[in-house]
Formats: C-alpha cells, sequence, structure tokens
C-alpha cells in the first residue's frame, strides 16, 4: 500500500478563518460560542451557537466564478473557503491560481462531507405565501403558484453534493469523487475514503474533510426537539458546552468546515512538501441501537477506534494525543468514555483528551475541524487544552487540561460517531 501524507490543511470555524487562525485561538482558549446574530434567537429555548466570522465568499473564488455564488448555500460557502484554505496552504497551484497548473486533474480527487443543508426561511417564506388557502398550505396552488416564486436554480443551492462540485469546478480536479452524508461522521469517513483512494493507486492527491452550518432557524429547531441543546447557559454561552464535565448540559449547534489534502507521500516528497503528518489508520462502523442515541456500552464505537489503531500498529501507550467527539451531551459523554475505555483499556487514564467543541460548538459534518486539531497537535507537538472540562463526569480519572501543554505527540487519533450509529475514527503519525 501507498503511503499518505497531510499536505495542506483548511479551516473555517467560529475561533477563526484560516487554519493559522484557528490553532492560535484554539490554543489560547478562544471560544467562539455566543448568542445567535444571524437571527432573532429569541423564540428558542436555546440561543446560543459557534457562528462563523464574517467573511466576503467572492474573496475566495476566482473573478470569473463570482457569480456562481449566487447560487451557494451557508454550508458550500464554507466548504469552498477551507478548500482555498487548503490549497494555499498546500503550495499546490490549481486551475483556481493559474493557467499552468502543477496538478494532473485526472489524479486529484475530492471526497467532501455534507449535512442537511436547510433551505433559507425568508426565500420559502415567500414562495409559501402565495400558496396559501387561508391558514393551511395548498399544495396545488404550491406546484402551480408558489414554486414559481422560487429562483429556477433555487434546488442547486441546497443539494449535499454540491459541496464537492462548487471546489471540484473552481480547481478543476477530476479524479474520484463522493459526497458522504453520515451527520457527524461524515468529514472522517471522506477523509477515509479518500486516504483508501490514494493508497491503492486510484488518485495520486485528494481534498477531503467537510462543512455544514446549522445555524438557522430550522437547523436550531431540529437541535431544540432532539433535546441535544443546552438551555441553561444563554446568559453564560462560554461557559455552555462541557465536553465530559459532570454540569455537562447539553451541545450547541454550530458551523465550519475542515479539509486536507492528502498526497501521495512519494510524491509530497519529490516536490518537498511540508507534510504536517501520516495517516496511518483508519476505520468506520455502524451500531443500530437507536435513532437518537449513542450505544450506552460504546461496543461498536470502540472498535471503530481499535481496528484503526490496529491498521496503523498503534498500541494505547503510544498514543500522545486523543481528540475526541466529546458534544458535552451526559448521557452521549458517558456512551463515547464506555468505548474509549473499552479501546484504550487502564492507557484512558493517561491519554491526553482534546475535546474542542467547548470553543466551537457541534460542527456536525464539519468535524474534519476536530481531526485538523490532531493532525495540527502533532505538526506543533502541543495539546490543546480541555476548556470547561473541569470536573470528570461520574468522577472518572482523565488526562485534561484547562491550558495548552508542550509535548511530544507522535500519534494522535479523532474519532466521532453520529446519530443513526455511524462512527469513524482516523490515526495520524509524525512523518517518518
Amino acid at each position: 500500500m501507498r503511503r499518505v501524507v497531510i499536505t495542506g490543511i483548511g479551516v473555517v470555524s467560529p475561533i477563526g478563518i484560516g487554519a493559522k487562525a484557528f490553532w492560535e485561538s484554539l490554543l489560547a482558549g478562544r471560544i467562539g460560542v455566543r448568542r445567535i446574530q444571524r437571527f432573532d434567537p429569541g423564540g428558542f429555548p436555546s440561543q446560543i451557537a459557534g457562528e462563523v466570522p464574517e467573511y466576503r465568499i467572492g474573496d475566495y473564488v476566482p473573478k470569473s466564478y463570482r457569480k456562481a455564488t449566487k447560487v451557494m448555500a451557508r454550508d458550500i460557502e464554507l466548504a469552498v473557503i477551507a478548500a482555498d484554505d487548503a490549497f494555499r496552504d498546500s503550495g499546490l497551484r490549481s486551475r483556481a491560481y493559474t493557467d499552468s497548473p502543477d496538478i494532473d486533474p485526472l489524479r486529484f480527487g475530492c471526497n467532501i462531507g455534507a449535512g442537511l443543508l436547510n433551505a433559507d426561511i425568508n426565500e420559502l417564506t415567500a414562495a409559501m405565501h402565495v400558496a396559501r388557502d387561508g391558514e393551511r398550505l395548498d399544495l396545488r396552488k404550491w406546484g402551480r403558484e408558489g414554486m414559481n416564486q422560487l429562483t429556477p436554480l433555487w434546488l442547486l443551492k441546497y443539494l449535499p453534493n454540491m459541496l464537492a462540485c462548487h471546489v471540484t469546478i473552481i480547481h478543476e480536479l477530476k479524479g474520484p469523487s463522493n459526497t458522504i452524508t453520515c451527520a457527524d461522521a461524515s468529514s472522517h469517513l471522506a477523509i477515509g475514503e479518500a486516504f483508501r483512494t490514494i493508497q491503492r493507486g486510484d488518485a495520486d492527491l485528494a481534498i477531503c474533510g467537510g462543512a455544514e452550518s446549522k445555524v438557522s432557524e430550522m437547523g436550531l429547531l431540529r437541535q431544540v426537539l432532539l433535546g441535544r441543546v443546552t438551555t441553561r447557559h444563554n446568559q453564560t454561552p462560554e461557559q455552555a458546552v462541557r465536553p465530559f464535565d459532570a454540569e455537562a448540559g447539553g451541545t450547541a449547534i454550530g458551523e465550519g468546515g475542515g479539509l486536507f489534502i492528502l498526497e501521495e507521500y512519494e510524491r509530497a516528497v519529490r516536490r518537498g512538501a511540508r507534510r504536517y503528518a501520516e495517516i496511518v489508520g483508519f476505520a468506520a462502523s455502524q451500531d443500530t441501537y437507536s435513532v437518537t442515541d449513542p450505544d450506552p456500552a460504546g461496543h461498536s464505537y470502540a472498535a471503530a477506534i481499535s481496528r484503526a489503531m490496529a491498521e496503523a500498529g498503534v498500541t494505547p501507550p503510544q498514543v500522545g494525543c486523543f481528540v475526541p467527539h466529546g458534544l458535552g451531551i451526559a448521557s452521549h459523554d458517558r456512551a463515547e468514555l464506555a468505548a474509549l475505555s473499552r479501546a484504550l483499556g487502564e492507557e484512558l487514564g493517561r491519554v491526553p483528551l482534546c475535546p474542542i467543541k467547548a470553543q466551537t460548538g457541534n460542527l456536525a459534518a464539519g468535524s474534519g475541524v476536530d481531526a485538523a486539531a490532531a493532525v495540527l497537535a502533532v505538526h506543533h507537538g502541543t495539546l490543546p487544552p480541555a476548556v470547561n472540562t473541569r470536573t470528570p463526569l461520574d468522577g472518572r480519572k482523565l488526562n485534561v487540561a484547562a491550558e495548552r501543554r508542550e509535548a511530544e505527540v507522535s500519534v494522535a487519533i479523532s474519532s466521532v460517531y453520529s446519530l443513526g450509529g455511524q462512527n469513524a475514527a482516523l490515526v495520524f503519525r509524525r512523518v517518518s
């Protein structure tokens, strides 16, 4: 099997746009969860989210492509920004930057995870208004008149595959491409699939990861109805998300994206590319315990982690950093700790845990940001703080710290799970 390294990292997050800004904010313990600004959240029991700082999407696409930004939903914009950051970071020149690219587009893949793109409420409301029959929506009037109020390209804004579609068009990538929609596990599964594609020789490079925004009325409402978001900290959002903490009371919605440029090792060496880390293990699993809750025993989730470690030839004592899912939902965190105990055994109390969602909120399909934190920990030899994890849940002995720590991180793991039971784990090693 061919070796695969990460030569570019692109991040757009509530604590910074760009991998450099994200990493600096992460280490400084900055928190991007705050009262929602994009719409008035006053009618919701949870009124906080991790929102990406303001940006102009036109700054991240070629001038010739700016007209196409009119049919980009927020999720698509986040993926396009993260892709631009990843390409610039990698030193690769795609069609977006030059008429003479230094890549073979047929050997450059694209795997981007996506979520359920939430339609713009104002767009829908205007269309539905003309299709009313009193206080009810008349489906016949909707078909005859309501849909005519929507732009002809309206649907193209909200298809999950449009994240990868725009990225591949902008950068002219024609290798193996796929979209994965498995909620929070989407990014890691997309990275894992791209890893396998390069391993077996079907591509030499790939851009992979995921992006999503749940910061909308519909996105928030779904999480409220599922009972997943905290309602205790509308006035103190910086204290809201508390992964693996005794006072964990729910998560916060968020938005963002994390994308990697993966490259075959020998190719990266030949061009003198910076090699952040090598991917040495990937595994996925599925359980059928519940649509809304993880398996309390963590069997399937632990299996994904254990299999990824086995492929990497890594044992628990070798793990120097673990970025867990860490939602801050007590029942979910207990289930995750049960799985980590199965996978790491007695080493769980020693392995540094670095949950980041207290700072970003839950980015769902954008959880490639979690993987980016693990890779950057390996590259810089620094452990991000576990913000808001003060008193570990159920008196567990966990290796967490409120401040950044310098450490030799030869191996880092990032793992995720999602509603519906999809699990994934990635193992990263310092490049030798």
